[in-house]
């Protein structure tokens, strides 16, 4: 419940992010058990999600990415003074898309890892190829550039000890590096601190004109009727669907699943022409459709250990800090925990609808937050939060680094979410290429005698030969 209410609360700020409250929260969980922390940690991601459509209502300026295609339809209607309206079936929506996404979890994520736990170290390797460079052409504008930065990230995973030669590598004689860089001083450098550097380049006393909230509204006016949900039934099943397949494919992200949902809606409805101009339609499309994602992205996490985005990234390293390791093995090892979390999953969800219900005025108030208090204390909990990570200022020498890192691959367009998640899958990366070296005696054709793992190399080819053509075709035109 507090990881739910404070995650719409940052939501609900623009700059601030739920990738950015879980990388300050991780580190806050040392002391929980296993299924609080990840509880907590869910309950934020559930209540950013939802959170940035407040913001994106009320200001016309989304509190997170995902909410963009909200304010096509949620910002003109609060223009109307249907505000609260407009968040009601932003929640009610939100709520939906993500209960359906849990459901599906539940009930495929078991079979898909009695599956994958049957393939070996060449199926692994094919696996963890295709998923990084997915993730680098969907979630970067260049597949180069988040080829790049994938791989930087797999290259900063090697500095410390060869699991295999137990030798320090790419240490430079610095002692602290031997133990490897702490992803969660990583996390907090690129996604928080790297952040309030670029929006302390703004004026932190820009003025905001937000739509006032009346409670004096009649009840039609400020309320969601049982027959205006069911209007829009079709279009929350539609989205909630559309949502759950991107996320259960590996680096296609929220953003891209609320403007699918936003388009099918606009495409099936019989009056396309009301949509961006105050449609309860629009604004249930897009929000059932990024909280659709919540539940599905952590499929591939749980079946394969592969993260879909930057939030399960940061949720294995969640999971290895309370010495879990996330795949299809989790199931086994650990079935007790997977449950406690799906039951966790479908609270969160309950307590997002009674909190948004009862507390959305007092989150609309958060826009007010002045910057310039709000800033300072992010950098604190970023120093506590990378301290506690090693109890040791060396961590925070290492996220001061990442942050400028951070700040710089912002200004090349280096898309630090490509960089994290290859950070993440190295490990991976390099047992699967180990592993299956020693079982072919060095010879790398084993890759093609296997019918998966040449399946999945082939589909790489062919989604990077798509990419690359796709990208040509615009300039063939000019």
């Amino acid at each position: 419940m507090i990881g739910v209410a404070g995650g719409v609360t940052v939501g609900a700020v623009p700059g601030l992010n739920g990738p950015m409250a879980i990388a300050l929260a991780v580190p806050l969980t040392f002391y929980m058990s296993p299924l609080m922390a990840i509880a907590f940690l869910v309950g934020l991601n559930k209540g950013s999600t939802f959170g940035g459509s407040i913001s994106a209502i009320l200001l016309n300026t989304p509190g997170t990415p995902e909410a963009v295609a909200t304010t096509f339809d949620g910002y003109p209607m609060a223009r109307k003074g249907k505000g609260l309206k407009a968040l009601k079936m932003a929640l009610y929506a939100s709520v939906s898309g993500d209960t359906f996404s849990d459901l599906v979890l539940i009930l495929v994520a078991a079979p898909i890892a009695g599956v994958a736990i049957k393939m070996g170290p060449p199926e692994l390797l094919s696996v963890t190829i295709f998923a990084l460079t997915l993730i680098a052409a969907l979630e970067s504008a260049s597949l180069l550039k988040g080829l790049i930065a994938a791989l930087l990230g797999v290259l900063v995973h090697c500095v410390g000890i060869d699991p295999l030669a137990a030798s320090p590598r790419l240490t430079f004689g610095i002692v602290d590096l031997q133990a490897g860089i702490p992803l969660s001083a990583i996390a907090i450098g690129l996604l928080a601190l790297s952040e309030v550097w670029s929006q302390l380049e703004k004026p932190l006393h820009k003025a905001e004109s937000a739509v006032v909230l009346d409670p004096d509204l009649p009840k039609e006016e400020r309320s969601i009727s049982l027959s205006e949900y069911l209007a829009v039934g079709k279009t929350i099943l539609r989205s909630s669907v559309i949502g759950t397949a991107v996320g259960t494919l590996p680096g296609l992200g929220v953003t891209i699943a609320a403007f699918l949902g936003y388009g099918a809606a606009k495409r099936a409805s019989k009056t396309p022409e009301r949509f961006g101009k105050g449609e309860l339609e629009g604004i249930a499309a897009a929000e059932a459709a990024n909280n659709a994602v919540v539940g599905s992205n952590l499929i591939p996490l749980f079946t394969l250990g592969i993260p879909g985005n930057v939030v399960a990234a940061l949720l294995i390293g969640a999971f290895i800090i309370h010495g879990v390791t996330p795949g299809p093995m989790m199931f086994e090892e650990n079935g007790q925990l997977i449950y406690g979390i799906y039951a966790a999953m479908l609270m969160a969800n309950l307590f997002n609808l009674v909190i948004g219900n009862v507390g959305l005025r007092i989150f609309a108030r958060v826009l007010s937050s002045p910057r310039d208090i709000i800033y300072p204390v992010i950098i604190f909990i970023c120093i506590t939060g990378a301290y506690l990570t090693e109890s040791s200022m060396f961590s925070v020498f290492i996220m001061v680094i990442f942050a400028a890192a951070g700040y710089l691959m912002k200004k090349f367009q280096l898309n630090f979410v490509n960089f994290i998640i290859g950070f993440v899958l190295g490990p991976m990366l390099e047992l699967s290429i180990q592993q299956t070296l020693t079982m072919s005696r060095n010879n790398p054709a084993i890759m093609l005698q296997r019918p998966i793992a040449l399946g999945f190399l082939l589909v790489t080819v062919f989604f990077l030969w798509r990419v690359t053509h796709r990208k040509k075709e615009p300039e063939k035109k000019g």
